[in-house]
């Protein structure tokens, strides 16, 4: 008995995955356009509004009203003037701006309950704090001549009763702490 050879058919259609990734492209570049044009609010399918006045059907139908000559017809309106100090609210030109209100600056206050080179230890202190209910921050900075240190800080606090009672808090459960004052640097408005 005589074998008969596969029938090999070749697809002609190229790679499946191609034709997946042109299909993908496509439609995204349509959907990516939908959205342009919704967010824009331009519809490019909608006619503009016509009224049987407005447009003429035919040349022989444009009639001149009697009181416009070709002149006057053809002018175009002219745009509104505006004078930019009288544009902005608020400000006239005869007005002076006022002096800056000069705040007090509030004084923070922080309780550093510790400074290590190691981060480690610094992670480990803050565990322990938070274990007590006590929130606190890890500040990273380089000290000239010693190298990196993290700050181990709680707080800001804007009373000092507040404090006070964190402070004891600490203190019972032997954190030793230390009180930092930082004034904030305000910044001038223009």
């Amino acid at each position: 008995m005589a074998r008969s050879a596969p029938n090999k058919s070749r697809r002609s259609g190229g790679s499946p995955v191609f034709t997946g990734v042109l299909i993908g492209v496509s439609v995204g570049a349509v959907l990516a356009v939908g959205v342009a044009l919704w967010v824009t609010g331009n519809n490019p399918f909608k006619s503009a509004p016509s009224s049987p006045e407005a447009t003429p059907t035919s040349p022989a139908a444009v009639e001149v009203a009697p009181s416009a000559t070709p002149e006057t017809a053809a002018t175009p309106e002219t745009a509104p003037s505006f004078d930019f100090y009288k544009v902005l609210p608020g400000d006239a030109p005869s007005e002076l701006p006022q002096p800056p209100v000069t705040t007090r600056a509030v004084t923070l206050y922080y309780l550093q309950a510790g400074a290590f080179q190691n981060a480690d230890d610094a992670d480990n202190l803050k565990a322990q704090l938070a274990m007590l209910g006590v929130e606190a921050e890890i500040q990273t900075t380089e000290v000239a001549d010693k190298g990196m240190f993290h700050r181990v800080r709680v707080g800001p606090f804007h009373v000092i009763d507040e404090v006070d009672s964190t402070r004891s808090l600490l203190t019972q459960n032997n954190i030793p702490s230390t009180l930092v004052k930082e004034t904030p640097v305000t910044q001038e408005k223009p």
